[in-house]
């Protein structure tokens, strides 16, 4: 039994800024939160993970609920993200890997063939209870912000199972890509069914938004993207909405020639890194689907420059928020996660910034 609240008992947030831009409406300022603002970057954090393994964490409810809340209080962003890792789904389904400090997930046996394929575990909801206890836990707490779940797309989790951990290259993957297309498409299908469990999870627990984090998809050409990537992702957004009608929202890294095809799996909002400025992102997804209502973006601050000085900075935001109006809405973030030497008080500078310049619009 865990404290999920039914998606029927789901927060009145109708004014959330988060919420009415990802929808495309106009909220009251432009809302911000950051890709990781629940992590190392935190004192508080540090301090409070000391002495527990990341996967472990991420299957501790109230441990869980500590870290999400953790930049909600210290920075005032405009939604909570689930402190949890991309991987968390296959550790709890039984496959063998761990989070090594310094390097990320290793997978102890990776997958090469068929069999192996055929050997992977399915998820089953109960052994991602805790997550639905945090859940749980959050939507107490978290008053009118809300809370983003997410999960890892296929291709992503594909690459660290055949990789056996991060890669620079991605060849075994795209070897087994090309060369075995049908076991790779038997791959991505059952990882798709993983992913959109864990989301169902999270959704039946009360997550407001969720997003789909493909980290390495922008190692792959259009075509290849198209045909091994897309309709697996698409599952997984097209599964979330016969579910519920939360905002979704898609983000790769390195994504800028995907972008069009990201949008076309289905989410409300594309997560834009911060190789392309958000007005030339706008234009490629209006070109990608002519006819279609203006896209909502999200990003795209390089998360580097918040090491250059508040000059530099406030300068960044302005014209990213700039950039921005071009979009049907738009959400503040960085281009990709927050480095963990980040000075935390500078998030905080871009929250009030980012808010302050938008409240009159």
């Amino acid at each position: 039994m865990t404290n999920s609240a039914p998606v029927s008992a789901r927060r009145d947030l109708t004014d959330a800024p988060l919420l009415v831009a990802a929808r495309g409406g106009k909220p009251r300022h432009t809302p911000v939160w950051f890709m990781r603002q629940a992590g190392r970057s935190l004192p508080e954090y540090r301090k409070v993970r000391e002495g527990t393994p990341m996967l472990q964490a991420c299957l501790t409810p109230e441990l869980v609920a500590e870290i999400t809340m953790q930049p909600v209080r210290r920075h005032g962003v405009d939604a909570a993200i689930l402190f949890s890792d991309i991987v968390l789904p296959l550790y709890a389904a039984g496959v063998g890997l761990d989070i090594v400090a310094g390097t990320g997930p290793v997978v102890s046996r990776p997958i090469s063939g068929p069999s192996d394929v055929s050997a992977l575990p399915s998820l089953a909801p109960e052994q991602v209870a805790p997550v639905a206890d945090a859940v749980g836990l959050l939507v107490k707490e978290l008053g009118s912000t809300p809370l983003i779940g997410f999960a890892g797309a296929p291709f992503t989790l594909a690459s660290y199972l055949v990789e056996g951990g991060p890669s620079r290259n991605h060849e075994r993957t795209k070897a087994l890509m090309h060369s075995d297309p049908q076991t790779w498409h038997v791959l991505l299908e059952k990882l798709a069914d993983t992913t959109l469990e864990f989301l169902r999870v999270q959704l039946g627990a009360g997550v407001d938004a969720i997003q789909l984090f493909d980290s390495w998809a922008g190692a792959l050409s259009l075509r290849d993207y198209r045909e091994f990537v897309l309709p697996h992702s698409r599952r997984i957004f097209e599964g979330v909405a016969e579910i519920s009608d939360v905002p979704k929202i898609h983000f790769g890294v390195g994504t800028g020639e995907l972008l069009g095809a990201m949008r076309s799996a289905g989410p409300e909002v594309v997560g834009v890194d911060w190789r392309v400025p958000l007005d030339t992102a706008v234009a490629r997804l209006c070109a990608a689907e002519p006819g279609a209502a203006a896209p909502v973006v999200q990003g795209n601050l390089d998360p580097a420059v918040l090491f250059a000085g508040w000059d530099a900075v406030e300068r960044e935001v302005h014209r990213i928020l700039e950039e921005g109006r071009d979009a049907g809405g738009h959400i503040f973030n960085l281009g990709h996660g927050v480095l963990p030497t980040t000075d935390p008080e500078i998030l905080s500078r871009v929250v009030e910034l980012v808010h302050t310049a938008t409240a009159q619009r």
